[in-house]
């Protein structure tokens, strides 16, 4: 049997604890005058994509989104409530769960490794946020999509970075403990 309690209940685990990750990463920001800012909270969702696969994954991401739509304060800043949801970060929010769909399935589409786990943080956890969260952006500020895309890549340095710190700790993660990626530890007979 491949899905019993025991399994359901780790997979639940690892999901909450990836879901507070983002939560935690989100605690220090950095506001900018786009009315997005620069957070720690794409880290975690690239985190969840590789870790966590592309079912968990999204599923953290989407607790958090949870979370924050009840009116916990658990977006960057300490913002929570609906609103957020049809603000200028709108897109971003529902970006996160498509865009660590994306990380999870490139990173797992073969042996976890250090090329394959850096394009999975840039194509999903940058590209397909950003697919998202620029149109949003323009159109919640009224803005045209070219001056909101231009605009936008003043968190490109800052996601790059995290997306090669997200595939350093993948990696080392990976190493140090693999039962965190659902791989269970071999017992010698």
């Amino acid at each position: 049997m491949t899905d019993n309690r025991g399994d359901t209940g780790r997979d639940l685990a690892r999901i909450a604890i990836f879901a507070a990750l983002i939560i935690v990463l989100g605690m220090v920001t950095v506001p900018l005058p786009t009315g997005v800012p620069i957070t720690g909270q794409t880290l975690g969702v690239m985190l969840a994509g590789t870790v966590l696969g592309p079912r968990r994954g999204p599923l953290a991401v989407l607790l958090v989104l949870v979370l924050a739509a009840i009116g916990l304060p658990v977006l960057a800043g300490g913002h929570g409530g609906i609103a957020v949801f049809v603000g200028p970060t709108a897109g971003y929010l529902i970006g996160w769960i498509a865009g660590a769909f994306v990380t999870g399935l490139i990173a797992r589409s073969g042996r976890i490794s250090w090329w394959r786990t850096g394009i999975a943080t840039v194509v999903g956890g940058i590209g397909v946020v950003y697919m998202f969260g620029v149109p949003v952006q323009a159109a919640v500020m009224g803005l045209a999509l070219g001056p909101t895309a231009l605009s936008s890549l003043i968190f490109l340095p800052g996601d790059l970075l995290k997306a090669a710190a997200a595939t350093v700790l993948t990696l080392a993660l990976r190493r140090a403990y693999p039962p965190a990626f659902g791989i269970r530890a071999v017992r010698a007979a």
